[in-house]
Protein backbone atom coordinates (compact mmCIF):
# COMPACT_ATOMS: atom_id res chain seq x y z
CA UNK A 1 0.00 0.00 0.00
CA UNK A 2 2.91 2.37 0.81
CA UNK A 3 4.83 1.67 -2.00
CA UNK A 4 1.45 2.30 -4.22
CA UNK A 5 0.93 5.66 -2.84
CA UNK A 6 4.71 6.55 -3.00
CA UNK A 7 4.60 5.47 -6.57
CA UNK A 8 1.00 7.78 -7.18
CA UNK A 9 2.75 10.69 -5.73
CA UNK A 10 5.70 10.45 -7.82
CA UNK A 11 3.50 10.31 -10.73
CA UNK A 12 1.15 12.95 -9.59
CA UNK A 13 4.27 15.29 -9.64
CA UNK A 14 5.79 14.54 -12.49
CA UNK A 15 2.38 15.39 -14.50
CA UNK A 16 1.65 18.53 -12.27
CA UNK A 17 5.14 19.54 -13.42
CA UNK A 18 5.05 19.10 -17.32
CA UNK A 19 1.51 20.59 -16.86
CA UNK A 20 3.02 23.49 -15.33
CA UNK A 21 5.75 23.56 -17.98
CA UNK A 22 3.00 23.17 -20.34
CA UNK A 23 1.11 26.13 -19.36
CA UNK A 24 4.80 28.14 -19.08
CA UNK A 25 5.63 27.63 -22.71
CA UNK A 26 2.03 28.69 -24.18
CA UNK A 27 2.72 31.90 -21.77
CA UNK A 28 5.91 32.66 -23.46
CA UNK A 29 4.94 31.52 -27.36
CA UNK A 30 1.92 34.75 -26.46
CA UNK A 31 4.82 36.72 -26.48
CA UNK A 32 7.14 38.55 -28.59
CA UNK A 33 9.61 36.74 -30.49
CA UNK A 34 13.05 35.72 -29.36
CA UNK A 35 15.45 38.08 -29.07
CA UNK A 36 18.44 36.40 -28.66
CA UNK A 37 20.14 32.86 -28.46
CA UNK A 38 18.95 30.52 -25.84
CA UNK A 39 16.38 33.21 -24.78
CA UNK A 40 12.48 33.03 -24.96
CA UNK A 41 9.92 35.46 -26.00
CA UNK A 42 11.19 39.37 -25.05
CA UNK A 43 14.33 38.03 -23.63
CA UNK A 44 12.16 35.60 -21.16
CA UNK A 45 14.64 32.30 -19.84
CA UNK A 46 14.07 29.40 -21.95
CA UNK A 47 11.81 26.33 -21.51
CA UNK A 48 13.46 23.25 -20.67
CA UNK A 49 12.42 19.29 -20.94
CA UNK A 50 10.64 18.52 -17.63
CA UNK A 51 12.60 15.07 -18.09
CA UNK A 52 16.17 14.48 -19.35
CA UNK A 53 16.20 13.92 -23.17
CA UNK A 54 19.14 13.22 -25.67
CA UNK A 55 19.43 15.70 -28.68
CA UNK A 56 20.77 13.53 -31.54
CA UNK A 57 20.63 15.86 -34.45
CA UNK A 58 22.64 19.15 -34.19
CA UNK A 59 25.24 20.71 -36.66
CA UNK A 60 27.74 23.14 -36.22
CA UNK A 61 30.10 25.80 -37.29
CA UNK A 62 33.11 24.45 -38.75
CA UNK A 63 35.10 27.17 -38.96
CA UNK A 64 34.75 27.38 -34.94
CA UNK A 65 34.59 24.01 -33.44
CA UNK A 66 35.51 25.06 -30.26
CA UNK A 67 33.34 27.61 -29.93
CA UNK A 68 30.48 24.80 -31.32
CA UNK A 69 31.24 23.25 -28.04
CA UNK A 70 31.68 25.90 -25.43
CA UNK A 71 27.85 26.79 -26.59
CA UNK A 72 26.57 23.25 -26.82
CA UNK A 73 28.07 22.68 -23.44
CA UNK A 74 26.53 25.68 -22.25
CA UNK A 75 22.85 24.41 -23.86
CA UNK A 76 22.55 21.32 -21.78
CA UNK A 77 21.67 22.43 -19.16
CA UNK A 78 19.44 24.90 -20.29
CA UNK A 79 17.48 22.27 -22.33
CA UNK A 80 18.19 19.73 -19.67
CA UNK A 81 19.62 17.58 -22.39
CA UNK A 82 22.05 15.13 -21.28
CA UNK A 83 24.05 14.75 -24.76
CA UNK A 84 24.30 16.40 -27.45
CA UNK A 85 25.01 14.38 -31.50
CA UNK A 86 26.78 16.39 -33.86
CA UNK A 87 25.94 15.15 -37.86
CA UNK A 88 27.69 16.56 -40.87
CA UNK A 89 25.74 18.21 -42.87
CA UNK A 90 25.13 16.00 -46.54
CA UNK A 91 27.55 17.78 -49.27
CA UNK A 92 28.67 17.10 -52.67
CA UNK A 93 32.51 17.20 -53.94
CA UNK A 94 31.82 20.13 -55.88
CA UNK A 95 30.61 22.26 -53.04
CA UNK A 96 33.23 24.47 -51.79
CA UNK A 97 34.13 24.03 -48.09
CA UNK A 98 32.43 20.73 -47.51
CA UNK A 99 34.13 18.84 -44.53
CA UNK A 100 33.28 15.67 -42.42
CA UNK A 101 34.20 14.76 -39.40
CA UNK A 102 37.60 15.72 -38.89
CA UNK A 103 36.82 19.13 -38.07
CA UNK A 104 34.67 18.08 -35.20
CA UNK A 105 35.96 15.06 -33.76
CA UNK A 106 39.65 16.16 -32.07
CA UNK A 107 37.74 18.82 -30.01
CA UNK A 108 34.24 16.51 -28.95
CA UNK A 109 36.14 13.77 -27.70
CA UNK A 110 37.61 15.99 -24.63
CA UNK A 111 33.60 15.69 -23.36
CA UNK A 112 32.90 11.69 -24.23
CA UNK A 113 29.47 11.56 -21.84
CA UNK A 114 28.52 14.63 -23.25
CA UNK A 115 29.19 14.92 -27.12
CA UNK A 116 28.87 12.60 -29.74
CA UNK A 117 29.65 12.68 -33.96
CA UNK A 118 28.08 11.10 -36.64
CA UNK A 119 30.36 11.25 -39.78
CA UNK A 120 30.06 10.85 -43.65
CA UNK A 121 27.96 13.37 -44.31
CA UNK A 122 30.68 15.34 -46.38
CA UNK A 123 32.89 12.06 -47.87
CA UNK A 124 30.82 9.56 -48.23
CA UNK A 125 27.32 11.17 -49.09
CA UNK A 126 29.60 13.52 -51.26
CA UNK A 127 30.96 9.64 -53.01
CA UNK A 128 27.21 8.82 -53.79
CA UNK A 129 26.24 11.52 -55.33
CA UNK A 130 29.00 11.69 -57.54
CA UNK A 131 28.48 7.91 -58.42
CA UNK A 132 24.79 9.07 -59.54
CA UNK A 133 26.15 11.65 -61.08
CA UNK A 134 28.93 9.64 -63.12
CA UNK A 135 27.05 6.37 -63.06
CA UNK A 136 30.25 4.35 -61.80
CA UNK A 137 29.27 2.51 -59.05
CA UNK A 138 31.68 -0.32 -60.27
CA UNK A 139 34.66 -2.43 -57.88
CA UNK A 140 37.39 0.47 -57.43
CA UNK A 141 34.08 3.06 -56.55
CA UNK A 142 33.14 0.46 -53.65
CA UNK A 143 36.30 0.16 -52.61
CA UNK A 144 37.25 3.58 -52.25
CA UNK A 145 34.06 4.01 -50.34
CA UNK A 146 34.19 1.22 -48.13
CA UNK A 147 37.34 2.22 -47.17
CA UNK A 148 36.15 5.77 -46.19
CA UNK A 149 33.48 4.14 -43.66
CA UNK A 150 36.16 1.60 -42.30
CA UNK A 151 38.20 4.95 -41.30
CA UNK A 152 35.42 6.71 -40.29
CA UNK A 153 34.34 3.94 -37.79
CA UNK A 154 38.12 4.07 -36.26
CA UNK A 155 38.16 7.88 -35.38
CA UNK A 156 35.37 7.41 -33.60
CA UNK A 157 31.99 8.41 -34.99
CA UNK A 158 29.04 6.63 -33.45
CA UNK A 159 27.14 6.25 -36.81
CA UNK A 160 27.04 7.86 -40.77
CA UNK A 161 25.59 10.87 -41.42
CA UNK A 162 23.19 13.24 -42.12
CA UNK A 163 23.32 11.13 -45.37
CA UNK A 164 20.82 12.57 -47.91
CA UNK A 165 18.50 10.70 -50.69
CA UNK A 166 16.64 14.09 -51.70
CA UNK A 167 16.84 16.92 -49.93
CA UNK A 168 16.57 20.81 -51.16
CA UNK A 169 18.59 23.57 -52.16
CA UNK A 170 19.95 25.32 -48.77
CA UNK A 171 22.81 25.32 -46.76
CA UNK A 172 24.50 22.69 -49.43
CA UNK A 173 23.21 21.93 -52.81
CA UNK A 174 20.56 20.10 -53.92
CA UNK A 175 20.88 16.42 -54.18
CA UNK A 176 19.48 13.30 -55.36
CA UNK A 177 20.18 9.67 -55.31
CA UNK A 178 18.26 6.62 -55.15
CA UNK A 179 18.17 5.40 -51.83
CA UNK A 180 18.67 1.64 -52.79
CA UNK A 181 21.58 3.10 -54.74
CA UNK A 182 24.47 0.31 -54.66
CA UNK A 183 27.21 2.37 -52.37
CA UNK A 184 23.66 2.75 -49.63
CA UNK A 185 23.23 -0.85 -49.62
CA UNK A 186 27.25 -1.25 -48.98
CA UNK A 187 26.42 1.46 -46.48
CA UNK A 188 23.72 -0.95 -44.65
CA UNK A 189 26.23 -3.83 -44.36
CA UNK A 190 28.75 -1.84 -42.74
CA UNK A 191 26.02 -0.19 -40.17
CA UNK A 192 24.91 -3.37 -39.63
CA UNK A 193 28.34 -5.10 -39.01
CA UNK A 194 29.67 -2.36 -36.86
CA UNK A 195 26.22 -1.81 -34.84
CA UNK A 196 25.58 1.80 -35.73
CA UNK A 197 22.74 3.24 -37.27
CA UNK A 198 22.43 5.54 -41.24
CA UNK A 199 20.63 9.19 -40.19
CA UNK A 200 19.03 9.79 -43.82
CA UNK A 201 17.65 12.68 -45.33
CA UNK A 202 14.66 12.15 -47.78
CA UNK A 203 11.78 14.33 -48.64
CA UNK A 204 9.15 11.97 -49.00
CA UNK A 205 8.25 11.44 -52.65
CA UNK A 206 5.82 8.68 -53.48
CA UNK A 207 5.52 8.67 -57.10
CA UNK A 208 7.23 10.52 -59.79
CA UNK A 209 6.38 14.88 -59.87
CA UNK A 210 7.11 18.21 -60.64
CA UNK A 211 9.10 20.12 -58.08
CA UNK A 212 6.70 22.13 -55.20
CA UNK A 213 5.82 25.38 -56.47
CA UNK A 214 6.67 27.17 -53.13
CA UNK A 215 11.12 25.56 -54.01
CA UNK A 216 12.47 27.19 -57.25
CA UNK A 217 13.99 25.26 -59.84
CA UNK A 218 16.79 25.59 -60.41
CA UNK A 219 18.70 25.12 -58.06
CA UNK A 220 16.24 22.54 -57.32
CA UNK A 221 15.58 19.24 -59.62
CA UNK A 222 12.70 20.44 -62.00
CA UNK A 223 11.11 16.86 -61.27
CA UNK A 224 11.34 14.92 -58.21
CA UNK A 225 12.17 11.10 -58.55
CA UNK A 226 9.90 8.67 -56.70
CA UNK A 227 11.82 7.74 -53.20
CA UNK A 228 9.56 5.25 -50.83
CA UNK A 229 9.51 1.77 -53.07
CA UNK A 230 13.30 2.45 -53.18
CA UNK A 231 13.83 3.08 -49.64
CA UNK A 232 12.02 0.13 -48.62
CA UNK A 233 14.63 -1.96 -50.74
CA UNK A 234 17.20 -0.34 -48.57
CA UNK A 235 15.27 -1.44 -45.70
CA UNK A 236 14.87 -4.41 -46.87
CA UNK A 237 18.35 -5.03 -48.04
CA UNK A 238 19.30 -5.68 -44.58
CA UNK A 239 16.99 -5.89 -41.49
CA UNK A 240 20.13 -5.72 -39.40
CA UNK A 241 20.62 -1.82 -40.10
CA UNK A 242 19.28 0.59 -38.12
CA UNK A 243 18.17 3.74 -40.57
CA UNK A 244 16.76 6.76 -38.95
CA UNK A 245 14.43 8.89 -41.02
CA UNK A 246 15.38 12.39 -40.16
CA UNK A 247 13.27 15.40 -39.65
CA UNK A 248 9.57 13.87 -39.32
CA UNK A 249 7.23 16.68 -38.89
CA UNK A 250 9.68 19.02 -41.11
CA UNK A 251 8.22 17.65 -44.39
CA UNK A 252 9.02 19.82 -47.96
CA UNK A 253 6.39 18.13 -50.28
CA UNK A 254 3.47 17.73 -48.39
CA UNK A 255 3.69 13.41 -48.08
CA UNK A 256 5.51 12.87 -45.24
CA UNK A 257 2.19 12.14 -42.76
CA UNK A 258 1.47 10.48 -40.13
CA UNK A 259 -0.54 8.21 -42.25
CA UNK A 260 2.91 7.04 -44.51
CA UNK A 261 5.23 7.06 -41.42
CA UNK A 262 2.55 4.62 -39.82
CA UNK A 263 2.77 2.47 -42.86
CA UNK A 264 6.35 2.17 -43.12
CA UNK A 265 6.90 1.67 -39.27
CA UNK A 266 4.55 -0.80 -39.43
CA UNK A 267 6.58 -2.81 -41.93
CA UNK A 268 9.74 -2.49 -41.15
CA UNK A 269 11.13 -3.16 -37.75
CA UNK A 270 14.57 -1.57 -38.69
CA UNK A 271 13.09 1.45 -39.27
CA UNK A 272 13.71 4.79 -36.95
CA UNK A 273 12.67 8.78 -37.04
CA UNK A 274 13.78 11.67 -35.62
CA UNK A 275 11.09 14.70 -34.36
CA UNK A 276 11.88 17.83 -35.91
CA UNK A 277 9.66 20.93 -35.11
CA UNK A 278 11.07 24.26 -36.54
CA UNK A 279 9.32 27.41 -35.34
CA UNK A 280 10.15 29.69 -38.14
CA UNK A 281 10.05 27.31 -41.54
CA UNK A 282 7.04 24.77 -40.94
CA UNK A 283 6.93 21.75 -42.90
CA UNK A 284 3.68 20.85 -44.69
CA UNK A 285 3.03 17.94 -42.04
CA UNK A 286 3.85 20.10 -39.23
CA UNK A 287 3.29 18.32 -35.88
CA UNK A 288 1.98 20.66 -33.65
CA UNK A 289 -0.79 23.29 -33.81
CA UNK A 290 -1.50 26.44 -31.53
CA UNK A 291 1.65 24.97 -29.50
CA UNK A 292 0.20 21.74 -28.80
CA UNK A 293 0.87 18.56 -30.50
CA UNK A 294 -1.66 17.54 -33.28
CA UNK A 295 -4.02 14.51 -32.21
CA UNK A 296 -2.56 11.96 -35.49
CA UNK A 297 0.50 13.07 -34.51
CA UNK A 298 0.36 11.66 -30.80
CA UNK A 299 -1.25 8.83 -31.47
CA UNK A 300 1.75 7.98 -34.10
CA UNK A 301 4.25 8.39 -31.00
CA UNK A 302 2.22 6.08 -28.94
CA UNK A 303 1.92 3.72 -31.18
CA UNK A 304 5.40 3.37 -32.06
CA UNK A 305 7.23 4.52 -28.42
CA UNK A 306 10.18 2.63 -29.59
CA UNK A 307 10.86 3.52 -32.82
CA UNK A 308 11.16 7.81 -32.30
CA UNK A 309 13.74 10.17 -31.13
CA UNK A 310 14.55 13.87 -30.93
CA UNK A 311 16.27 15.17 -33.62
CA UNK A 312 15.75 19.22 -33.55
CA UNK A 313 18.60 20.12 -36.31
CA UNK A 314 19.60 23.05 -33.72
CA UNK A 315 23.08 24.21 -34.94
CA UNK A 316 25.53 25.62 -32.54
CA UNK A 317 26.56 28.40 -31.77
CA UNK A 318 22.72 29.34 -31.53
CA UNK A 319 21.89 31.28 -33.87
CA UNK A 320 20.74 35.01 -32.78
CA UNK A 321 17.91 36.87 -32.47
CA UNK A 322 15.71 34.21 -33.90
CA UNK A 323 13.55 31.47 -32.04
CA UNK A 324 15.73 28.00 -31.61
CA UNK A 325 14.52 24.91 -33.02
CA UNK A 326 15.84 23.18 -29.68
CA UNK A 327 13.21 25.18 -27.61
CA UNK A 328 10.32 24.27 -30.13
CA UNK A 329 11.12 20.78 -29.66
CA UNK A 330 11.00 20.58 -25.85
CA UNK A 331 7.58 22.50 -26.03
CA UNK A 332 6.44 19.56 -27.66
CA UNK A 333 8.35 16.50 -25.78
CA UNK A 334 6.81 18.48 -22.66
CA UNK A 335 3.35 17.65 -23.81
CA UNK A 336 3.91 13.49 -24.18
CA UNK A 337 3.12 11.17 -21.16
CA UNK A 338 5.96 10.78 -18.96
CA UNK A 339 6.61 7.23 -19.85
CA UNK A 340 6.72 8.03 -23.87
CA UNK A 341 8.94 11.11 -22.40
CA UNK A 342 11.11 8.46 -20.75
CA UNK A 343 11.50 6.42 -24.27
CA UNK A 344 11.46 9.33 -27.03
CA UNK A 345 14.06 11.14 -24.61
CA UNK A 346 16.57 8.55 -23.71
CA UNK A 347 15.90 5.34 -23.80
CA UNK A 348 15.06 5.15 -27.82
CA UNK A 349 18.52 6.47 -28.37
CA UNK A 350 20.73 3.77 -26.42
CA UNK A 351 18.86 1.07 -28.35
CA UNK A 352 19.26 2.52 -31.58
CA UNK A 353 23.21 3.72 -31.35
CA UNK A 354 24.08 0.24 -29.96
CA UNK A 355 27.50 -0.34 -28.41
CA UNK A 356 29.75 2.55 -29.27
CA UNK A 357 27.38 4.99 -27.92
CA UNK A 358 27.07 3.19 -24.61
CA UNK A 359 30.60 3.10 -24.53
CA UNK A 360 31.04 6.67 -24.97
CA UNK A 361 29.19 7.46 -21.92
CA UNK A 362 31.16 7.73 -18.66
CA UNK A 363 32.49 3.84 -17.23
CA UNK A 364 30.68 2.44 -20.34
CA UNK A 365 27.44 3.21 -19.05
CA UNK A 366 24.56 3.61 -21.19
CA UNK A 367 23.20 6.50 -22.38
Amino acid sequence: MKRSLKKFAMSASASIAATLAIFAAHVVLAGAPQSGAGKGAAGMEPIPAVTPYIEAHTHFDDKDPEGTVRSALAALGRQNATKIFFLMPPDTFDHPGHFDAEVLLPTAKKYPGKLAILGGGGTLNAMIMQSVATGDAGTAVQKKFKDRADELLREGVIGFGEMSAEHFDGATPYQYAPPDHPLYLILADIAAQHDVPIDLHMEAVPADMPLPSDLKSPPNAARLHANIAAFERLLEHNPRARIIWAHAGADGTGFRTPDLCRRLLLAHANLFMEIKADPVAHGKNYPMADGKIKPEWLKLFEDFPDRFIIGSDQHYPEPKNQPQRWQEMTLLFNQLPVDLRRKIGTENVANIYGKLAASSAPGGKTL
